[in-house]
C-alpha cells in the first residue's frame, strides 16, 4: 500500500534537518548559556484556567503527580515528558491498560506507579496525602471529587474528557495545550505540530467521504458480557468516531447517554449494523461475536458479523475510544475499516511509525505495532 506522509510535517522535519546543518562549534559554544537563560526564564509557578474553569495556580514542572478519573492522561503524560517517573499515582484501569499495552514495554517504569489510591470508585484522600502530590489532575466534571481535594489542601487542576462535546481531536489539542502550561521546560512548537496533524488527518478524511452517497452503518459496543451491552448513542464518543469517518451511527437515538447506553439484542436486529466496533473498556473480542460465545446472543444473522466485519479497536498507549497520544492514527485506522475501498492507499503501521517518531521522538518496533492493532482481551478487564 502507498504510504501517505502529511506534508506540514514533511515540511517541518526539512526544516528540522537544515537547521541540523548549521555550525556546530557555534551551538556548543552556546549551549551552556542557553540552559542556564532558559533555567533562570522559567517561573517556580502559573496561575491557569483549568478545564473546570477554574482559576488554578500550580508548581510549574512538577516532579510528583496524582492522577484520577481521567484514565487516558498517564499515558500521554508519559509520552509527553518522555518518562513515567513524576507520576505518583493513578488509577488501576489506567494500569491495566499499560499492562497489557506497549505502553510498559516503551516505558517500564510505570509498572510501578501506584494504584492504591481508591476504595472502590472514590478516592482514598489518607493514601494520596501520604504521596505528597504537588498536582493532582482529576476529572472535571465530578465537582465533589473538587471539593474533596481542595479541603484535604492538594493542588487540584480539573481535566475534561467531555468539555468539547466528545470530539477526541479537540480534546486531545486542548489537553496538550494544558500540559504546555504547566510544563513550560517541556513546552515547544509540538503543540502546534500536534494540532495542525490532528486537523489535517481529519479534514483529509472528511473530504474524502463528503460524496459518499450510502453511508456505513456503524454499532460501536462500549462494554459487552453475559450481564449487560453498552453502546454509545448521540453523547459519546462513538458518536464522534462515526461523524469523524462519515459513518452512520446506528445507536444516535438511543436516550442514554455516555456509558448509560444500555441497549438489547433486539434492538440490534433491527438495526443490522454494517460494522461492529468493539472497544477495549471490555474483554470481548470479534471472534467472540463470530462463535457466538457471549451468554445465548444469537449474532449469526447480523451483516457485520456475516461479513466478518467486527473490530477490536486498537490499544495504543491507551484504549482510543477515548482522546489521548493515538486519536489521529485511529482515525485513520477506522476511516479504512469502514470504507475499505475509498481508503484503500492509507498504510497505517506505516504511517503510526511515521506519527510517533516525528511527533514525540518514540520509535515502535513491527511486533509493536503488530500488538497495537491486535489487542488482547485482557486490557477490558480495569483491575
Amino acid at each position: 500500500m502507498k504510504k501517505v506522509l502529511n506534508p506540514f510535517l514533511a515540511g517541518m522535519l526539512a526544516v528540522t534537518l537544515l537547521a541540523g546543518c548549521s555550525s556546530s562549534s557555534t551551538a556548543s559554544s552556546s549551549s551552556t548559556q542557553a540552559a542556564t537563560t532558559e533555567a533562570s526564564t522559567v517561573p517556580t509557578e502559573v496561575t491557569i484556567t483549568d478545564h473546570a474553569d477554574r482559576t488554578v495556580t500550580v508548581p510549574t514542572d512538577p516532579k510528583r503527580v496524582a492522577i484520577l478519573g481521567i484514565l487516558p492522561l498517564p499515558s500521554m503524560l508519559t509520552i509527553y515528558l518522555d518518562s513515567p517517573s513524576t507520576i505518583v499515582a493513578m488509577e488501576p484501569a489506567s494500569m491495566n491498560a499499560a499492562k497489557n499495552g506497549v505502553l510498559s514495554e516503551l516505558y517500564p517504569d510505570i509498572l510501578n506507579v501506584n494504584t492504591n489510591i481508591m476504595d472502590g470508585n472514590d478516592v482514598n484522600i489518607e493514601s494520596l496525602i501520604a504521596l505528597n502530590p504537588d498536582v493532582v489532575f482529576y476529572n472535571a466534571g465530578s465537582k465533589a471529587e473538587q471539593q474533596k481535594l481542595e479541603n484535604a489542601g492538594l493542588t487540584a487542576v480539573g481535566v475534561s474528557p467531555t468539555k468539547w462535546n466528545y470530539d477526541c481531536i479537540k480534546t486531545y489539542n486542548e489537553w496538550m495545550s494544558l500540559l504546555d502550561k504547566i510544563y513550560p521546560s517541556h513546552a515547544s512548537d509540538r503543540e502546534d505540530l500536534v494540532n495542525q496533524y490532528s486537523n489535517d488527518k481529519y479534514n483529509e478524511i472528511q473530504s474524502k467521504v463528503a460524496n459518499v452517497t450510502t453511508k456505513q452503518k456503524v454499532l460501536f459496543l462500549f462494554q459487552y458480557d453475559s450481564k449487560t451491552m453498552i453502546t454509545s448513542s448521540k453523547s459519546f464518543f462513538g458518536q464522534w468516531w462515526c461523524d469523524a469517518v462519515g459513518a452512520e451511527n446506528v445507536a444516535h437515538d438511543v436516550a442514554a447517554d455516555n456509558s448509560n447506553a444500555t441497549i438489547t439484542m433486539e434492538q440490534v436486529y433491527a438495526w443490522n449494523p454494517d460494522v461492529i466496533i468493539i472497544t477495549n473498556f471490555t474483554q470481548t473480542t470479534p471472534d467472540d461475536l463470530y462463535n457466538n460465545a457471549v451468554g445465548s446472543d444469537d449474532w449469526s444473522t447480523i451483516k457485520a458479523v456475516q461479513d466478518k466485519r467486527v473490530y477490536k479497536m486498537p490499544l495504543g498507549s491507551y484504549r482510543t475510544y477515548t482522546p489521548g497520544v493515538d486519536t489521529p492514527m485511529t482515525l485513520e485506522w477506522l476511516a479504512q475499516a469502514v470504507y475499505p475501498d475509498l481508503f484503500k492507499d492509507y498504510d497505517v503501521a506505516s504511517d503510526v511509525k511515521d506519527y510517533y517518531k516525528t511527533l514525540y521522538g518514540v520509535e515502535l518496533t513491527d511486533e509493536q505495532i503488530t500488538k497495537m492493532y491486535t489487542p488482547n482481551r485482557a486490557a477490558g478487564k480495569w483491575n
